[in-house]
């Protein structure tokens, strides 16, 4: 309110020395009229003369009108002023009512602060006078717990020193026995002393005589001791070894008769229920062209088509004089595929160079593994298996191109995976986990023409990697006899796996390694001692052996069945099983005349 004040008598005094300057302009004016008023009447007709007075007269009534104006807001100032005072006066009485307010709030404080203090007062002497109650209540209580304690402790320490004397008088007792059994100790010892010389000497007479007895015993028997030792070893292991081919033979036909045909039919039966292709896809690694012109667009010019082809696939073509065809060579069966489709499109699209080529190989390759995964998916499906690492997956697909002797390896995986399901049913055993072990038991396949080894102890190394349970990786890695089977899933796959691979029309194997099997198979039977003739028949699945009779008797040729079967399966491998029959005939010819 001061500062609106303050402002408004500034405007004041301005508006008024404007006011003083105009009535001194004005004067200044007027004067030198009244001064020259005869002049101006002698020279009213000048046109000057009234020209300069029209002007003096426009400039007083501007003045005229500035002063009108000024004292307009003079008398509007004055009024700004009057009702600043007011409102200032009503701001002095509103100040002194807050001031008389306050006053009196604080003589009211002041009163409920001392009413205050004199309640705090007197409770804090009621408190102060219940606490040296309660002080006093708590140190009787505690001065009786302490007598009650020194009591209780006194009452210890006497009779903790009333057991000290008891042990005390314990050991002294037990010193006493200890020093008796001591003197009874030693007059033992003597007495064991004089025994222990009477029983040398008596052991030196015994060993005396016990040798002009050996010495006696040969003379009369015509032997040394080694050598009835030897002889008598010979007799208990020929005897042995007769009664162990005795006990063997009654086992097996004891086993025979109860499980040849419990076995055979839960084998039979799952392969039945299979129902399986008798022969499965291989892959195709020719590619028939639409004419011979197209070899040479192939090739390209100076090569230069077929260089590329190898570089950006990896895959060997080769291109001879078999008419409208080629042949794609490469060890890794999904790189041959992709190669294979890649010239395929070529050819379909007709234009074939270089930068083509990386193009449909990129389509291709592309395809190619859409095509393993959906195959992986679909085996998956039928198998029953849902929760798979996706990295096993995609080399699950991979096998999609991969063959065994002629026999795809992902449907092998799938048909062993059902006879597997099917014999752990008959067996009553977990079928998940046992086809889970048989359908992983051939995933190291997948890698075989990159990491060095056997299938099975990479494809054991692949499921530990990628969490698989124990009983799989032991399954896998035990199929081949790598790690002897320790776990019935292990059995189980290995029956499996031999079921699907041995069944007749699965696979295929060259003439030279089927012959190089049977010559084998020969010379290990004709090896054998009493051996006559050797016969392969079935294709090598059986073998007849034809032995001397007065050189091995019946148990002999148990016995000899026995270690050529053993040593075949050490160190042959083949699919299905061998049987090994031993024939031993007697015949006595006698001429009549």
């Amino acid at each position: 309110m001061t500062v609106v004040v303050m402002l408004l008598v500034g405007v004041v005094v301005i508006l008024a020395g404007l006011v003083a300057v105009g009535l001194v302009i004005v004067l200044r004016t007027v004067r030198p009229l009244r001064r020259g008023g005869v002049r101006q009447a002698a020279d009213v007709a000048d046109p000057a003369f009234l020209a300069e007075k029209d002007r003096q007269e426009q400039s007083l009534a501007a003045l005229r009108d500035a002063a009108d104006e000024a004292t307009s807001a003079v008398d509007a100032a004055r009024a700004q002023a009057t009702t600043a005072r007011t409102e200032a006066a009503a701001a002095k009485a509103e100040a002194t009512a807050a001031r008389a307010e306050a006053q009196r709030v604080l003589a009211a404080a002041h009163t409920e602060a001392d009413t205050i203090l004199e309640r705090a007062h007197r409770q804090a002497e009621q408190d102060a006078e219940q606490a040296r109650l309660t002080a006093r209540r708590t140190g009787e209580r505690e001065i009786a717990m302490l007598t009650a304690t020194a009591r209780e402790q006194s009452a210890d320490a006497e009779r903790r020193q009333q057991r000290l004397d008891e042990r005390e008088r314990l050991l002294v007792e037990e010193a006493e026995r200890l020093a008796e059994r001591d003197r009874r100790i030693s007059a033992a010892q003597v007495d064991l002393t004089g025994r222990e010389t009477s029983l040398a000497g008596r052991e030196q007479i015994l060993a005396e005589l016990e040798e002009d007895r050996r010495r006696e015993l040969e003379r009369i028997a015509g032997l040394t001791g080694d050598a009835a030792r030897l002889e008598l070893v010979e007799m208990i292991e020929n005897q042995a070894k007769r009664e162990a081919a005795l006990l063997v033979r009654d086992i097996e036909a004891e086993a025979r008769a109860t499980a040849d045909q419990r076995a055979r039919h839960i084998v039979v039966d799952a392969i039945q229920r299979v129902a399986s292709e008798q022969t499965a896809e291989s892959v195709v690694s020719v590619l028939h062209l639409p004419s011979d012109e197209m070899k040479g667009r192939i090739i390209g010019r100076e090569g230069r088509n077929i260089r590329a082809f190898e570089s950006v696939t990896g895959v060997n073509l080769i291109i001879d004089d078999t008419p409208e065809a080629v042949l794609l060579s490469c060890f890794d069966p999904v790189r041959r595929e992709i190669g294979r489709l890649t010239l395929e499109k070529l050819i379909l699209d007709g234009r074939i160079h270089p930068h083509r080529i990386e193009e449909v190989f990129d389509l291709a390759k592309q395809e190619v593994e859409r095509l393993c995964l959906r195959a992986a998916e679909d085996a998956l499906v039928e198998v029953g298996i849902t929760d798979l690492h996706p990295e096993l997956v995609a080399l699950l697909g991979r096998l999609r191109y991969r063959t065994s002797y002629g026999q795809n390896v992902l449907k092998h995986l799938v048909e062993t995976a059902h006879i597997a399901g099917v014999m752990a049913a008959e067996l009553g055993l977990d079928t998940t986990l046992i086809k889970r072990c048989a359908f992983l038991h051939d995933i190291g396949k997948a890698l075989t023409h990159e990491v060095e080894g056997s299938h099975a102890l990479i494809g054991a190394d692949l499921a530990r990697k990628y969490g698989e349970a124990d009983e799989v990786v032991h399954a896998i890695e035990a199929h081949h006899n790598e790690v002897p089977p320790q776990t019935i899933e292990a059995v189980l796959t290995q029956a499996s796996d031999a079921c699907s691979g041995g069944r007749p029309g699965a696979r295929r194997e060259s003439l030279e390694v089927y012959v190089k099997r049977l010559e084998r198979i020969e010379e290990i039977a004709g090896g054998k001692a009493g051996v006559e003739k050797v016969f392969a028949m079935q294709a090598g699945r059986e073998i007849r052996v034809m032995v001397k009779p007065d050189d091995v008797d019946d148990i002999g040729a148990a016995v000899l069945a026995r270690d050529v079967a053993k040593q075949i399966e050490e160190e042959l491998t083949y699919p299905g099983q061998i049987r090994v029959t031993v024939v031993r005939e007697s015949r006595v010819t006698e001429i009549a005349r």
